[in-house]
């Protein structure tokens, strides 16, 4: 077989009638590849053997095997700007050999723009527009509404509940450490609740799991106490450290929620296997509860315990609504729209789809 190899890739075998052979520089790339591609009406390709060479006389080398129907090969072994030739042995699964002329000079370049992301370019910069659009408009001074998330609405409700009835707020925030954005997006929802527990002068306890959340925690509640005008009502003591270990976590959470009957809870970041056994031990103590978290596999307990949960992005989105800052009102306003119309385009290309396979169907009928 070596020997009828090497007289085909010599002398050259008629290669049947439709078969093609091409090699050019690969599209939409980096750079240092060049591309093989070969068809024709043959029968299943058994071995293709690649030979690649420097001039059109060779010496030509092996550059690759590949085995299988296979038909076609990026060559990612090259250098940019050097031109190559190209010559290709196929053996078909009935041992016929298939030898193809000599190709080239091809050479290969880096792509200025990768054409296939032109979709991803297109939509990113409508975004970016409808994005400009609403940060100037802001800074104009126009009033950005935003839809309405239940949640974010409860959490003054549910602060003021328990100043009514006299009774602590709880918040946690999570099992992850400080650098998680889940994490982050809790301690700016807790800021504001601080905030509001100071101006309707309620208690405040955050027990914590992890002990650099822990610091932080202490600080931002000391610095909303006193940006509401009440430092002398913040007590370090209420903001407290419990165990990095997650069932013990859990105990020491449940057992405040029962000591100090909390009337208002906050479950905010990333939870485990504790998150339930949390909200249904608060659920049983009358409290209202409040749970915002991107654990999707913590979702379903927290919207089944609790009277509000906010789901995902919406953790988030909590420091636009919650400061009704106006360029992250805006941020958040045109994230919006561009999912409405992501939506819609959905939508229209389902039932284009369905439209289409219904005319082909009726074309078939008539045929």
């Amino acid at each position: 077989m070596t020997g009828v190899l090497l007289i085909a890739f010599l002398i050259g075998q008629s290669a049947p009638k439709g078969f093609t052979f091409k090699a050019f520089d690969t599209p939409n790339d980096q750079g240092n590849s060049i591309t093989l591609e070969w068809s024709g009406d043959t029968t299943p390709i058994k071995i293709v053997r690649i030979f690649r060479a420097d001039n059109a006389v060779g010496p030509f080398t092996p550059a690759k095997i590949l085995f299988g129907n296979i038909h076609s090969y990026d060559d990612k072994d090259v250098q940019d700007g050097k031109p190559y030739y190209y010559k290709i042995i196929l053996i078909t699964t009935e041992n016929e050999i298939i030898a193809s002329p000599v190709l080239g000079p091809v050479s290969s370049k880096p792509s200025w723009f990768d054409m296939s992301k032109l979709p991803l370019f297109i939509v990113l910069s409508f975004y970016i527009l409808v994005l400009l659009y609403y940060i100037l408009s802001a800074r104009k001074g126009k009033e950005i509404k935003l839809r309405p998330i239940a949640g974010l609405n409860a959490i003054d409700e549910a602060v003021g509940r328990a100043a009514e009835m006299g009774r602590p707020i709880l918040f946690t925030t999570g099992l992850l450490s400080i650098d998680n954005l889940s994490t982050i997006a809790a301690l700016n929802i807790l800021a504001h609740v601080a905030k509001k527990a100071a101006q309707y002068q309620t208690r405040l306890i955050v027990p914590n799991y992890n002990p650099a959340v822990y610091t932080v925690a202490e600080a931002i509640v000391r610095e909303s106490f006193l940006a509401a005008g009440r430092p002398d009502l913040f007590n370090s003591d209420d903001i407290f450290y419990i165990s990095s270990r997650q069932f013990g976590y859990a105990a020491g959470v449940t057992g405040v929620m029962l000591r100090e009957k909390t009337a208002a809870h906050f479950f905010m970041g990333y939870y485990f296997a504790e998150a339930l056994l949390l909200t249904e031990v608060g659920a049983s103590t009358g409290a209202i509860q409040v749970a915002g978290t991107d654990a999707i596999t913590q979702l379903p307990f927290f919207i089944v315990t609790c009277d509000y949960t906010l789901i995902g992005e919406e953790l988030y989105a909590a420091s636009a609504y919650l400061s009704k800052d106006a360029l992250l009102s805006a941020t958040i306003k045109g994230q919006d729209i561009m999912k409405a119309v992501i939506i819609a385009f959905l939508v229209i290309l389902f039932f284009v789809a369905i439209g289409a396979e219904s005319l082909a169907m009726k074309v078939a009928n008539l045929l």
